[in-house]
């Protein structure tokens, strides 16, 4: 009796380790494609053959966008996660704190920018991804107001400087300097450089 109890949990034990990586073969599958081909392409058919498993076995797993989308972004930002807000929050002097977290961000984004690019360019088409994304712009929010009380900006010069920073912290803002040729220390010092203007 103790025998086969044992066998039994082996047996039980062996199967959710098979299913837990099957979910990570479907999930790391998802990560790749939308980093490559981009979320609007990928498809059912596509998941399953570059996971190894039939398309019922992702529909399993995944059932629905959300679900799907929402596990993609968690296994994304686990492997690579947003800069840590402590690399600059112990900075006080303002143009230091805001290079410090452009460059961490900007770096970020180097690393990464397959996964940014494809993504904002299918987010319109895509509501569970446009979610997704709409809580990374809340993360981005919360660093542009932390940098905000750094720079003490007037009354009359606030909404601008405000302006600035969220622009200079958005993916599309690297994206279209660094395709120009810029450096991300270049970047982040011209950033400065305006807010030091206003």
């Amino acid at each position: 009796m103790f025998t086969k109890m044992k066998t039994r949990q082996y047996r039980q034990k062996r199967r959710k380790e098979s299913a837990e990586e099957t979910h990570r073969r479907i999930v790391d599958a998802v990560v790749e494609l939308h980093a490559t081909i981009g979320p609007a392409k990928t498809t059912i058919q596509a998941i399953a053959k570059q996971a190894g498993v039939q398309r019922l076995t992702v529909y399993r797993h995944l059932p629905d966008e959300t679900t799907l989308y929402r596990a993609c972004s968690s296994r994304y930002l686990e492997q690579n996660p947003l800069p840590d807000v402590a690399e600059w929050r112990h900075l006080e002097e303002p143009a230091d704190r805001t290079r410090t977290a452009l460059t961490a961000l900007y770096g970020f984004y180097r690393r990464t920018q397959g996964v940014w690019r494809n993504s904002y360019r299918d987010a319109d088409d895509i509501e569970p991804l446009k979610a997704m994304l709409a809580e990374v712009q809340q993360w981005l929010d919360g660093v542009r107001d932390d940098l905000l009380k750094t720079w003490r900006p007037s009354r009359s010069s606030r909404a601008a400087v405000q302006a600035v920073l969220g622009h200079a912290l958005h993916f599309t803002t690297w994206d279209s300097l660094q395709s120009q040729g810029l450096a991300d220390a270049a970047i982040a010092e011209a950033v400065e450089k305006w807010l030091r203007a206003l």
